[in-house]
């Protein structure tokens, strides 16, 4: 589960302290103490190792072989794999499909020819522990080559990969400098088939790694049919990271009389919790052993650290511990030990507890976590609000320390710090801009009264894609959009979404060039800065297609590898990711997904970021765009989006985080959380500021209307089941794009049901787009009605939706208490009672309704 908390303004939080100050400042030292805990909430995350074991197998004779993969760790696995075919050289990034009879029981396509996923099943256990193979049957006789997989953890939805590439099993004769071959040590002949006789015979992928290197495709000769097939074993470790939903409080208090700091933890983790731990006695963060005496049950761990074992407490639901440190220290640093495979921590990295008292909060300890739940705040307003914090812990720490407490009382000061947290996180959340026709006319409404962040928008816009996959042909695309502009407006669109405008390898513009030349194949600058200039005219905003996770480069290295840049730009090969085989970069290793078909950029490197936020700058003041749609944001890290942001101050900005859903068998999951989890957590990486397509609405809706399964519709907790459904103010919901549909049609929505698709998306909360193909159609007078339905009622990305019905051939709901909706062929009617509904608009299976 995921929530999401903004920081309020200044005046308000200070407004808030002050609030608790007056009430509660003569009674209240426990209010420190209480502080200290709210700091050092963090998510709390498991990292289990086990392994990934590959086995190649000889059968029933020599031709008939069997690749077995397994993994030692519990969960839901799935193996993504594809084979290679003889006379494929240069083709590494390809996967070709296998013929049917190499599958597995329970396999599913991917795509139309691309890969193949086979589950893994629970096998013999080894040693006492759970095991989870695949089998894979292939006859030598065949043209395949080489059996290429990744392997994926459908729960969490990660990718496990061999150094960062796909596992490569060659089944030919292959060339140890292919950094993803396993098996490269064979010479212990035709696998013997006992495995519990190999534990001699165990090679560690380590060993395997040392004579490996990256080369080219273009270098490899081409496989080698005559070469003897021989058997292996590998082991490569495999570490998986889980939020779990246990919670771990640690308070620090003062004690004047012994100049002491005062550290408690408790944690609600079953089973015996060791606390590993030191101390930082300056900044640096460099782990130390504290003087002594140290709590019972505390060993030294390697003269490096502190091992303590926590209590349980009398009932056996929590263990607690307590640690008495000086008060000179800067730090108590920690990470919890389950078992000898187990460890919990904050994501990824120690916990860090500030101990001074004149400590300032820097931006990894302004945010306050819970296990499986992230708060993003911003930093903007900080500073006065930590003084008065500090001014008001100093006040309290000041006071005469009361030796009682009633408990009633201290139950009572909490609930009521409690409610004030509650109402002020209330307010700002539901505090949108409110507007009558007397104070502002209807252009300036498209505009919010107060800036709070750029790329977010003013929470009313609807979109427009103003183009298809095909919008390039003409030549001339920017200037007929242009004798468009009007009627868009007059339609209800107050944002258009542009093509990608710079020379491109590809016509369609996603395989940019030079990035600072904008004649491309939709027309030329003067006519784009002219298109721009006429869609401001009529009250529309313009996104500019940005892509920023690759590059097609200009030049060849000395090796023959596309990777040296011209134009403005004129980038060496140390902006290209290092990680990615194809383009030899000498970056660091990229920090999202490749996309093999260009150089990925390097956005760690600084030079980079300065070039491309003064080319997003450029194209803000030369061409007059109002914001981004963001092309394959997986690509790379979403902070340096925010530094992109941050820099150009865009109206709004959307990014392209596409993901495929969970399925089991084929069948899509009802539970779509890990799926709209990972957007989030892109989203959350920007700190907020930019939105994501919606994928996961467009795909529950897919199987909600192709299939008369509406109660997809309806979350575990009763609300939308996609990113809408838990921050809608980021989520832009779609039903097709000029990927999806247009003439690619690449996942296309259900034929004759889109007006369905759209009665959901125009009337919900977040922010709808809709398709060119769909605007210019029959469709037109059904979607100028829907949209204005929306626009009349004030329908916003962050209204309040109520599920009414989630049944099989329907789904209604009630948005805001104003608008009612339904789609399916099922029935349903809004109950009159206080308020009358009168229908506005109804198509094909959907219904809306006004309240009267």
């Amino acid at each position: 589960m995921y929530l999401q908390v903004n920081l309020p303004p200044a005046s308000f939080l200070l407004s808030l302290i002050k609030s608790i100050k007056q009430r509660y400042s003569k009674c209240l030292p426990l209010l420190q103490s209480f502080w200290s805990t709210i700091l050092s909430d963090d998510v709390l995350s498991f990292q289990v190792e086990g392994k990934i074991t590959i086995r190649l197998v000889n059968g029933k004779d020599e031709e008939n072989w069997q690749l077995i993969v397994g993994c030692s760790l519990p969960g839901k696995w799935v193996l993504h794999w594809g084979v290679k075919y003889i006379g494929d050289v240069g083709r590494c990034s390809e996967w070709d499909q296998p013929p049917p009879e190499m599958r597995p029981p329970g396999s599913i396509a991917i795509k139309v020819d691309y890969a193949i996923e086979s589950p893994l099943e629970k096998s013999s256990t080894l040693e006492g522990e759970s095991f989870y193979e695949v089998k894979i049957d292939f006859n030598t006789n065949n043209s395949i080559t080489a059996i290429n997989f990744v392997l994926k953890d459908e729960d969490s939805g990660s990718w496990y990969q061999h150094r960062g590439r796909d596992f490569k099993v060659p089944l030919t004769e292959y060339r140890h400098d292919d950094g993803n071959v396993v098996g490269a040590k064979k010479g212990f002949g035709i696998w013997p088939g006992a495995f519990g006789q190999l534990s001699n015979m165990l090679l560690k992928s380590e060993g395997a790694e040392n004579k490996m290197d990256f080369t080219s495709c273009e270098s490899k000769a081409p496989p080698q049919q005559n070469s003897r097939l021989e058997g292996f074993y590998e082991e490569h470790p495999i570490v998986r990271e889980t939020l779990v939903d246990n919670s771990v409080t640690v308070s620090v208090t003062q004690c004047p009389e012994t100049a002491k700091n005062l550290l408690y933890i408790e944690t609600d983790l079953p089973g015996d919790v060791i606390v590993h731990w030191g101390v930082c006695k300056d900044k640096g963060r460099k782990w130390e052993l504290p003087e002594q005496p140290y709590p019972s049950e505390t060993k030294v761990f390697k003269n490096k650290a502190l091992r303590t074992l926590l209590q349980r407490k009398e009932g056996g639901t929590c263990s607690s511990g307590s640690f008495t440190l000086d008060v000179g220290l800067t730090a108590f640093v920690f990470a919890l030990k389950l078992n000898e495979n187990t460890w919990l921590n904050n994501m990824g990295k120690d916990f860090y507890i500030p101990l001074s008292s004149s400590r300032v909060l820097n931006k990894e300890h302004s945010q306050s976590h819970s296990a499986n739940k992230t708060k993003e705040s911003s930093t903007a307003y900080t500073d006065g609000i930590i003084n008065e914090i500090r001014n008001l812990v100093s006040d309290i720490a000041s006071e005469k320390s009361r030796k009682t407490k009633i408990k009633e009382a201290q139950e009572s000061i909490l609930q009521e710090i409690e409610k004030l947290a509650a109402e002020a996180y209330s307010i700002f959340r539901s505090a949108i801009p409110t507007f009558t026709e007397e104070e502002v006319s209807e252009a300036e409404v498209l505009k919010p009264s107060v800036k709070i962040a750029s790329g977010t928008g003013s929470g009313f816009e609807v979109v427009c894609q103003g183009f298809n996959w095909e919008s390039h042909k003409s030549g001339r695309w920017y200037m007929e959009l242009h004798q468009k502009a009007a009627e868009l407006s007059s339609l209800g669109f107050t944002v258009v979404w542009l093509p990608p405008p710079t020379e491109s390898v590809s016509p369609e513009g996603y395989m940019p060039k030079d990035l600072y030349n904008l004649n491309s194949r939709y027309g030329s600058i003067d006519e784009l800065k002219s298109l721009v200039k006429r869609f401001h005219e009529v009250g529309i905003m313009v996104l500019g297609d940005a892509v920023l996770n690759h590059r097609c480069a200009h030049y060849k290295n000395q090796n023959g590898i596309w990777n040296i840049f011209g134009g403005r730009l004129n980038w060496d090969d140390r902006a290209v990711v290092a990680d990615d085989p194809h383009f030899q970069g000498r970056g660091n290793k990229s920090s999202g997904d490749n996309f093999h078909a260009a150089p990925n950029i390097d956005h760690s490197q600084e030079f980079v970021r300065k070039d491309l936020k003064e080319w997003l700058c450029w194209l803000r003041q030369e061409i007059g765009y109002d914001g981004w749609r963001l092309d394959f944001v997986r690509g790379f890290w979403g902070g340096y989006v925010k530094d992109y942001i941050d820099a150009s101050e865009p109206y709004f900005a959307v990014g392209e985080y596409w993901d495929s859903l969970n399925y089991t068998y084929g069948e899509m999951d009802h539970n779509q959380d890990a799926h709209r989890q990972r957007i989030v957590d892109w989203i959350n990486a920007t700190n907020g500021c930019a939105g994501a397509f919606d994928v996961t609405t467009k795909g529950i809706l897919h199987s909600a209307l192709e299939r008369y399964e509406y109660w997809r519709l309806s979350d575990e907790k009763g609300k939308p089941p996609g990113v809408v459904g838990w921050w809608p103010s980021r989520a832009v919901t779609f039903i097709e794009n000029h990927d999806t549909g247009s003439t690619q049609g690449h996942w296309r929505f259900p034929g004759g049901k889109e007006m369905q698709g759209y009665a959901y998306i125009l009337t919900h909360p977040g922010t709808p787009t809709v398709f060119y193909d769909h605007i210019f159609s029959d469709y037109q007078s059904e979607l100028s009605k829907l949209i204005s339905v929306r626009t009349r009622n004030k329908i916003h990305c962050r209204s309040i939706v109520k599920v009414m019905k989630a049944e099989r051939d329907v789904y209604a709901a009630i948005i805001d208490e104003k608008v009612a909706m339904k789609i399916g062929p099922g029935y349903y009617e809004p109950q009159t009672g206080p308020q009358k509904w009168s229908l506005a608009t109804e198509g094909k299976d959907y219904k809306v309704w006004e309240a009267s």
